[in-house]
């Protein structure tokens, strides 16, 4: 498929409505709608405010926002560097194949380059097979003997005590 013209842009807060339209297109994708708990209102604070946690680019055909990349800085103790790790990738489906998920995986390792990481990470879903074989085209290694640890609600709360 030929390459969509679209335009890449660090996230404004105007797009706040159209990303968390997009996380829940995700959450959809992904199977995790009951894990959805998103709003603009929620995401505001950690990608725009005083102290930001994340931030996102976005990709543009016209005035539509048809995908974001959220990311954030993380730090590996082996290289004595920063990261950058990619938290989220979407691209809506009808604009798949068509320049974009490249185009902002590209875009974030440019700027991993520019920051001087000494990585750049993200995870994917064991059963999502054509991405991992996108990622893989682009020279991405999945590494196959790491798995993500996580403790969340109620069992967050016990741990931390």
């Amino acid at each position: 498929m030929a390459e969509t013209p679209h335009t890449l842009r660090a996230a404004e807060p105007r797009d706040l409505p159209a990303i968390t339209g997009l996380i829940g297109e995700l959450a959809e994708f992904e199977r995790l709608t009951h894990l959805m708990q998103a709003t603009p209102e929620s995401l505001h604070p950690h990608l725009f405010g005083p102290r930001p946690v994340a931030e996102a680019v976005v990709a543009e055909i016209g005035p539509q926002v048809v995908a974001f990349a959220l990311f954030f800085t993380n730090f590996s103790t082996f290289l004595a560097k920063p990261g950058l790790y990619l938290e989220d990738l979407y691209v809506q489906p009808a604009y798949r194949g068509h320049g974009i998920g490249k185009a902002l995986l590209q875009h974030l390792g440019a700027l991993a380059v520019a920051r001087g990481c000494g990585r750049f990470e993200w995870s994917v879903l064991d059963w999502n097979r054509n991405a991992i074989e996108f990622y893989e085209r682009m020279g991405a290694t999945v590494m196959p003997d790491w798995r993500i640890c996580r403790v969340t609600g109620e069992a967050l709360a016990a741990f931390g005590r």
